[in-house]
């Protein structure tokens, strides 16, 4: 008998929500095509993604080139249904304000673990501060067949997440 590590995010006949709008935002498939909204955001926001990902330097020393990288494989494993990244953007798309990530979760008790970020929020006064977390949150619970999201870094601390055990299935 062997086993593996369990992966599937979401069942084959979920229809994966392409976008998601509310009065301040919209969430919608991150693609390469936004590669250089994507890098001022991201380089905006340095400091909170710091903090977001204590383990990582990310995005130190990234390049525009780098990112166009990393968007083209977000958007590959959103095409693939092994991942979701959203990014969120203004309602006219002329900035982007942040990204929302949805990954398959290792961890015993955990369907998916969820990261978010946002611009600082001097840069965004439209949107009031934890406005995208709960809209997240409530989106995830209404709409996705998730049982049970993480949120590291947010809802556990790292090092409790850290020493969380990963769950094996027997195949």
């Amino acid at each position: 008998m062997s086993s593996k590590l369990a992966t599937e995010l979401v069942p084959s006949t979920f229809e994966v929500p392409c976008a998601l709008e509310t009065q301040a935002f919209r969430l919608r498939m991150l693609t390469v095509n936004d590669v250089v909204k994507d890098f001022d955001a991201v380089i905006s926001s340095a400091e909170e993604l710091c903090h977001l990902w204590p383990d990582s330097t990310w995005p130190e020393g990234l390049t525009v080139e780098q990112n166009l990288i990393d968007l083209g494989w977000h958007q590959k494993e959103f095409q693939r249904r092994s991942s979701f990244t959203y990014t969120v953007v203004e309602l006219d798309e002329s900035r982007i304000i942040g990204c929302v990530y949805i990954y398959p979760c290792l961890k015993a008790s955990f369907d998916a673990q969820v990261y978010f970020w946002t611009r600082p929020s001097a840069q965004i006064p439209n949107v009031e501060p934890g406005l995208l977390e709960h809209t997240v949150k409530d989106w995830l619970g209404e709409v996705w067949p998730l049982r049970a999201p993480a949120f590291p870094g947010l809802d556990i601390p790292w090092d409790e997440w850290n020493a969380l055990p990963e769950r094996l299935i027997s195949e």
